[in-house]
């Protein structure tokens, strides 16, 4: 089977259980945005100089697909993908992110010149995922004052996820003065 489909050249795509909608729906915007983060951690992981963070930001990116595939079906179809034994997002999930915010700020963490990204490329990139993560949570917002967003816990474990990115580029920043 090629990956060229060709269902998508009138302009939809698909959700989980065949669920056809436009490109340009706003549930295919958010899950596209968390890709795009997910996309962005992955380059902060390959030039990550510390095993903490190459393995904290290996974790997210497992949690980033499990939001993904929830954001990916339609409130209708939650109970059916959850029977299928499909995961979705957890205040547990949220609970490891303020564990590792936790144990970041007991440390002597430099803020100097953070509002200026670039001090490593590392830290830089760690930022580019922050500000991806910020944009996924606004269209999350949207899409949960729509009333197309089931569970609340999607936009609480962004909003840490995206503190957490912040303290980490600080972290990696004073790790290399």
């Amino acid at each position: 089977m090629s990956i060229a489909t060709k269902t998508g050249d009138s302009g939809t795509t698909g959700l989980m259980y065949n669920r056809r909608v436009s490109k340009c729906h706003p549930r295919v915007e958010v899950y596209g945005s968390v890709d795009e983060l997910n996309a962005a951690l992955g380059a902060a992981r390959a030039t990550a100089d510390h095993d903490s963070v190459r393995e904290t930001i290996l974790v997210i990116q497992k949690d980033l697909v499990t939001l993904m595939g929830e954001l990916a079906t339609a409130i209708d179809d939650l109970p059916r993908y959850v029977q299928d034994g499909f995961l979705l997002v957890t205040p547990e999930m949220t609970a490891r992110l303020d564990a590792r915010v936790k144990e970041i700020e007991a440390q002597q963490i430099s803020f100097a010149g953070w509002a200026t990204p670039g001090a490593t490329l590392n830290a830089a990139l760690l930022d580019v995922a922050r500000t991806t993560c910020r944009r996924a949570e606004r269209r999350i917002c949207a899409l949960h004052e729509a009333g197309e967003l089931k569970n609340p816990e999607i936009v609480i474990y962004l909003n840490r996820l995206s503190d957490l990115l912040w303290l980490l580029a600080r972290w990696v920043e004073s790790r290399s003065v």
